[in-house]
């Protein structure tokens, strides 16, 4: 059996998959992949995910340039969760930011504090 088949998928029929900054380690986000959004991101190399909010595929930075080339997949111990290490052009985040992680819980919990700067006006 080739891989895709033999991971987990929840109920829906997806996977998480962490993207990881492949130079210095910082995680860029987060998606959901199912069987053939994992098949699509081996044989291209570049990270797709399938859009739970949209119901169809997209491929990281189609539409902003921003890409991501994969540099290699890791499948965790249960083999229900991804690590896709990723060489990032440009935002990661919708919202402008290299990372989707750019904000920091602070004050006990009782506030977000943005950590990180925009790359680019989303809007």
């Amino acid at each position: 059996m080739r891989v895709p088949e033999e991971l987990k998928y929840n109920a829906d029929g997806l996977i998480p998959a962490v993207i990881q900054d492949a130079t210095n380690g910082d995680v860029l986000m987060v998606g959901y992949m199912n069987r053939e959004a994992v098949e699509r991101t081996i044989a291209t190399g570049r990270v797709t995910f399938w859009s739970r909010s949209r119901q169809k595929f997209w491929v990281k930075g189609e539409t902003s340039g921003f890409t991501q080339t994969v540099k290699g997949i890791y499948v965790d111990c249960d083999q229900d969760c991804l690590l896709v290490r990723v060489e990032q052009v440009g935002a990661a985040c919708h919202e402008g930011y290299r990372s989707c992680f750019f904000r920091q819980i602070v004050e006990n919990g009782e506030a977000l504090h943005v950590i990180g700067t925009p790359l680019v006006d989303p809007y």
